[in-house]
């Protein structure tokens, strides 16, 4: 027998030997009725699964537009301690980086296992199904090897990128319960107008919702606020309290499951329950101010603009402002962070708690006025870098830290490999599996990649634990990342880094071509 085998037979035991711990988890209320279910999903031949091989368990728990302010990653000021206590049992990667910094590029690679110019979706209206027919994603390789899939949320990028029942048995996406500015205004105009159902109503009731909502819900310029809901209101609410049923109801039968669950929060609009923008009070927000002339020795492209929307000028601070929007992000990651709880707890409840693999992580980062600059699409660590952590019962030793360069590409060849599965050859990701029981190792991957369009052109950039490197079309940058990790020193251009800029720009030709749609061709051709 092989080492790789012996080791692998290791796993499966130790998991099926493994104790459950046991919770008492609060009383919520239960999951709301919802109509994107299909209640009768059509079947499918299972491949490749043994009834007497038992195969671990995987929740895939993904936010969406969720930086590294959360206290596994070393940031203090907001209160995140569900995910703290998480990291206690866990293992932390802190040099976890997206390949493309917006949802839509994000999600399609890192459910590809491809790098963006692999699955050719470089911006939020591409499909992976037309840009790369024929791709098997992540949950439909796992329902093709037996595993009962599910998904709520969101995971794909929107519901018209969703990929049904070729991936998952069961799949939801859930609203917010109306708000009540909205509730006010539609019983005032149903009583002098009628039901904003009918038909000579509905035009002038969308309208006024539009106008009393927009200040708490718009997405441009982006809405912030105390939602009037409790936490069961919310799409959040309702996505943990979904994989709470379906853990409780055991909804998986005999098949292991892998349940994706997608967290909205705190995407904008910046919207959670008052309870838990009492915990950050808008004068004790602190940050530090960028200095004026940041963005002379800058590329221009380099800039997201996004921060025109938010009410900002680039160079120029905002201090009322961008305290109370931060005050409203931070809102919404404790929010979340308590939603995640309940997850947790279903999970020892429901004793699957030491058979199932978790991975939580986000799709990118966000600026929260970092660099004068709000929102995604941009190349800087605030930008790219995510949190990551993940539990496998049998390897992972509670509480360990990781420096390795990993990216989220890495995510299908690791579940693939941590339940023995041998994944599509075409994948570009590597396993994070020999690094799960060595936390101080580094790894064989020397530099994380992001790519970024500009219009019609694309902004490349590489890092490792020590130096980050991006080309664009107007320019470079250089950051000494152990000197500065705020990156707010451009150092291209200087003489004395000439070398490091040659050194740099060779390591990112060689990614760029590992990247690309003609390699993965040629990579997926000997997949047959």
């Amino acid at each position: 027998m092989k080492l790789r085998d012996c080791f692998c037979l290791f796993v499966c035991c130790s998991l099926a030997m493994a104790f459950s711990d046991t919770g008492n988890a609060a009383d919520h209320p239960s999951v709301p009725a919802s109509t994107n279910v299909d209640a009768n999903p059509p079947t499918t031949e299972v491949a490749g699964n043994d009834a007497n091989d038992k195969k671990p368990n995987v929740l895939l728990i993904v936010c969406d537009d969720l930086n590294t302010h959360v206290s596994p990653a070393g940031y203090q000021p907001i209160q995140t301690p569900t995910l703290a206590a998480f990291a206690d049992n866990a293992m932390t990667f802190e040099r976890a980086y997206c390949q493309y910094p917006v949802c839509g590029p994000s999600r399609a690679s890192f459910l590809s296992g491809l790098y963006p110019q692999s699955t050719g979706v470089l911006d939020n209206t591409a499909d992976i199904r037309n840009t790369r027919p024929g791709t098997t994603t992540l949950p439909q390789f796992l329902k093709q090897n037996g595993y009962w899939t599910a998904s709520v949320g969101k995971v794909f990028h929107s519901p018209r990128h969703e990929h049904g029942h070729t991936a998952w048995d069961e799949f939801i996406r859930f609203d917010n319960d109306e708000l009540p500015v909205v509730r006010d205004a539609r019983i005032r105009f149903e009583a002098e107008h009628g039901s904003i159902t009918d038909r000579t109503n509905r035009k002038a009731w969308k309208e006024i919702q539009k106008s009393v909502s927009a200040k708490l819900n718009a997405q441009t310029p982006p809405g912030y606020g105390r939602s009037g809901l409790d936490d069961y209101q919310h799409k959040d609410g309702k996505n943990v309290r979904q994989v709470q049923q379906w853990l409780v109801d055991n909804a998986n039968g005999d098949q292991p499951f892998f349940i994706a669950c997608g967290i909205q929060k705190p995407h904008v609009p910046f919207l959670a329950p008052g309870k838990y923008f009492d915990r950050y009070p808008v004068a004790e927000i602190s940050y530090v101010p960028d200095r004026p002339e940041l963005w002379d020795s800058i590329p221009g492209t380099a800039i997201s603009k996004r921060y025109e929307a938010f009410g900002f000028e680039l160079g120029i601070e905002n201090d009322d402002l961008r305290r109370q929007y931060m005050q409203a992000y931070h809102a919404c990651v404790s929010f979340i962070d308590s939603q995640l709880k309940i997850v947790f707890d279903s999970l020892k409840e429901s004793k699957h708690w030491d058979d199932t693999i978790v991975i939580f992580t986000s799709d990118h980062g966000y600026h929260l006025g970092d660099h004068f600059l709000w929102g995604k699409v941009t190349l800087f660590d605030i930008g790219t870098r995510v949190p990551f952590l993940i539990r496998a019962p049998g390897l992972t030793r509670p509480g360990t830290r990781s420096q390795a360069m990993i990216e989220l590409i890495d995510i299908y060849p690791t579940i693939a490999d941590l339940t023995q599965l041998s994944p599509p050859k075409s994948i570009q990701g590597h396993s994070l599996r020999p690094l799960l029981k060595h936390p101080e190792r580094k790894g064989t991957k020397e530099y994380a990649y992001t790519v970024v369009k500009r219009g019609p052109k694309v902004g490349h950039a590489i890092r490792n634990q020590h130096w980050r490197y991006a080309y664009w079309p107007d320019g470079e940058e250089l950051y000494d990342l152990e000197n500065d990790p705020l990156e707010k020193e451009n150092l291209a251009g200087r003489p004395a880094f000439a070398e490091q800029i040659a050194t740099m720009q060779i390591a990112l030709k060689a990614k760029q071509q590992q990247a690309s749609s003609e390699n993965a061709a040629m990579r997926s051709a000997s997949d047959d």
